[in-house]
């Protein structure tokens, strides 16, 4: 009988789904009972091949543009992420029934880029090029009223003028530390720039890499569960690598595992990114047991009890779903 090895596997608490992505995805469940197959749904409802498969064998239908979607009253909602302007006036031109599914966090940064421009600012947006929540931020403003940094190589690169009025907001799911030495180039070129009253960076993003600091030093490898194209977790296994851990490595699956760099291994670190389910998270660990002795130990650093309504078009139904 083979003898497996000893592994030390700490879970970091708080891990997984974020109180935005568990809305986001009962709107979509809640949207199908109520007018039944099929929904369409505009861009990943939140990024996770495993919850978008599990959506679309219910009956939801992915599209990246509303032009996929056939003409008639069919129920669209739109993704966790945010959407520009644009895509709910063209719904209701289109008469589609629209449902936003928007994280409330991400609708406070449009609200606050919104009142920014109202207030003639010039806002700069922190994030990340191309990701769906830029896109969507950028979109609820004029074109030329947001300039997008990604860095402080970026900021420096600005031509505005300090004496021009300008404010500043970022994507909600990027690292604390890449963003404070973007901030810092920022006031310090323009010191008179106005920034968010309360960060934007969202609670569970700040409260997982919380829990990965804590665990990153004392690890001999670090397993972050979640998509290659999820900001947050990607993001996580940064902060592992940069806070201690000699190896970190993200994966969907179990399949994904990269048994390689874990032979040898005493010790190791699992999380999972906001948008990846805690059934993937017991998969890991089943794996992971199949080939090691393992001791779970769990560090929390935070205790979430956040919870956001669904949109108006799903409270009925879901209220007589609850006392049916």
């Amino acid at each position: 009988m083979t003898v497996r090895p000893a592994l030390n596997v700490f879970l970091c608490a708080p891990r997984g789904f974020c109180a935005g992505v568990t809305r986001a995805i009962d709107v979509v469940e809640h949207a199908l009972r109520k007018f039944g197959a099929p929904v369409y749904v505009r861009h990943e409802i939140v990024h996770n091949r495993f919850v978008v498969e599990g959506l679309k064998r219910k009956g939801a239908i992915f599209v990246e543009e509303l032009s996929e979607v056939p003409d008639g009253e069919h129920p669209v909602v739109f993704s966790a992420h945010g959407v520009p302007k644009a895509v709910p006036a063209e719904a209701g031109q289109r008469e589609l029934l629209a449902i936003d599914a928007t994280c409330p966090l991400v609708m406070k940064v449009h609200r606050e880029a919104e009142i920014h421009y109202r207030r003639d600012r010039m806002v700069v947006l922190v994030g990340h090029k191309g990701h769906p929540e830029v896109i969507g931020t950028m979109g609820q403003l004029p074109d030329g009223a947001v300039v997008l940094v990604e860095s402080a190589e970026d900021v420096a690169a600005l031509t505005l003028s300090p004496k021009e009025a300008l404010a500043y907001v970022t994507q909600t799911t990027l690292s604390l530390d890449d963003l404070a030495v973007v901030v810092d180039a920022l006031v310090t070129k323009y010191p008179d720039i106005i920034g968010p009253q309360k960060q934007d960076i969202c609670y569970a993003t700040t409260n997982r890499q919380e829990a990965v600091k804590a665990i990153a030093h004392k690890v001999d490898a670090f397993i972050v569960v979640g998509s290659p194209n999820s900001s947050n977790s990607l993001r996580l296994k940064e902060v592992a690598e940069r806070h201690g851990c000699p190896h970190a490595q993200l994966v969907l699956r179990a399949s994904d595992i990269d048994w390689l760099p874990l032979a040898g291994v005493k010790s190791l670190g699992v999380t999972a990114g906001a948008s990846a389910p805690e059934i993937l998270v017991e998969e890991i660990l089943d794996a992971l047991s199949e080939r090691f002795e393992l001791s779970l130990n769990t560090v929390t650093t935070a205790t979430e009890d956040v919870s956001f309504p669904l949109p108006r078009a799903l409270r009925e139904k879901a209220a007589l779903d609850e006392q049916a």
